[in-house]
């Protein structure tokens, strides 16, 4: 893969960002690290890593700071969450595309040689996915737009903004269309988690605590395909060695549902069936979504290897050990 670059990566203190600098420093490439959080929130840190900023690349004038004298960018940076954040912050979500375009303007001024943008399955149009067991999302599925309100909207018009910039400027971009990734190093606590962390975090509370129940978002029957942290940066880095522009999805299609999660996380954890205490007033988003990845085998030759019980171990095991060790101040892994 890549080997022997000056890489910049933007939300380098986030989940993805954090494995994704593990990745590319195993390949001896000099990597830049930037996120708007103080770096002592940052989910990994790495000694290796000499240039690290924490600023906020909503500032043109840090974008071409940053962007100097850099081969490649990796822009993985946006102001996101599970569904509770994403539908209760859509002015915030919608922010990040400053980020986005001020980091295209600073790598166009600054000559980059390749530029990435981390897209979502939310930029997918919401009346396709109106039902619990539907088909895959196909990349064409995005059109006619109707997006996730805010979040998704943010993501489908940084992608055309990439898509732009090439047109005009011939800058190389390449865009993930990414599904639920999950794994160790993320948020699992505070309100910006996802699923999977979620549902391991009360499970495994319930067990410390000899609870019987947990509280679930819906009525647990809506679906996803999840795919794990060490999938995911092996698509990333093929889509972007790769000769496609286009929007690709990275993601798999292991289809399940919440409930099913659950019983998966149960069997994980060795405790008794949990009583399920369904919440139908907090956010939950579409009914079913499901990654189609016939473009990523096709054009990629990739496909995700980690099957969903495997990568919820890992993950599990990683929450419980936080968990265990930091009891109550887990501020590292809540704040964003």
């Amino acid at each position: 893969m890549i080997k022997n670059k000056k890489i910049l990566v933007v939300g380098a203190g986030g989940f993805i960002g954090g494995h994704l600098i593990n990745r590319l420093l195993q390949n001896k490439n000099i990597l830049i690290a930037a996120d708007i959080k103080p770096k002592e929130y940052w989910f990994q840190d790495f000694e290796e890593v000499k240039n690290h900023y924490s600023m906020d690349m909503k500032d043109i004038n840090n974008c071409r700071k940053v962007t100097k004298d850099v081969d490649y960018v990796f822009n993985m940076a946006c102001n996101m969450g599970g569904m509770g954040f994403i539908e209760n912050n859509k002015a915030e979500c919608m922010q990040s595309v400053l980020i986005n375009t001020n980091l295209l303007i600073s790598c166009k001024e600054n000559k980059i040689k390749k530029y990435f943008f981390s897209s979502s399955a939310c930029a997918y149009n919401k009346s396709k996915q109106q039902k619990a067991n539907i088909e895959g999302l196909k990349e064409e599925d995005a059109y006619p737009a109707d997006p996730e309100d805010g979040y998704g909207w943010e993501k489908l018009f940084s992608e055309r903004m990439c898509r732009h910039f090439m047109e005009d400027y011939k800058l190389p971009v390449r865009v993930a269309r990414y599904h639920n990734i999950y794994g160790p190093y993320g948020t699992f606590d505070g309100g910006r988690e996802k699923a999977p962390a979620a549902l391991c975090r009360k499970v495994i509370k319930a067990k410390k605590n000899n609870e019987k129940k947990i509280e679930v978002w819906g009525d647990g029957k809506q679906t996803r395909t999840f795919l794990y942290i060490d999938d995911c940066i092996e698509g990333t880095l093929r889509l972007f060695e790769s000769d496609y522009t286009e929007p690709v999805n990275i993601g798999s299609d292991e289809q399940v549902s919440i409930n099913k999660m659950i019983e998966i996380i149960e069997d994980i954890s060795g405790t008794n069936k949990l009583q399920r205490e369904y919440k139908l007033d907090k956010p939950k988003g579409v009914r079913g979504r499901s990654s189609n990845n016939d473009l990523a085998k096709k054009i990629l030759k990739w496909s995700f290897k980690i099957k969903l019980k495997a990568g919820l171990k890992k993950t599990y095991d990683w929450i419980d050990s936080e968990v265990s060790k930091h009891g109550s101040n887990l501020s590292r892994y809540t704040k964003s």
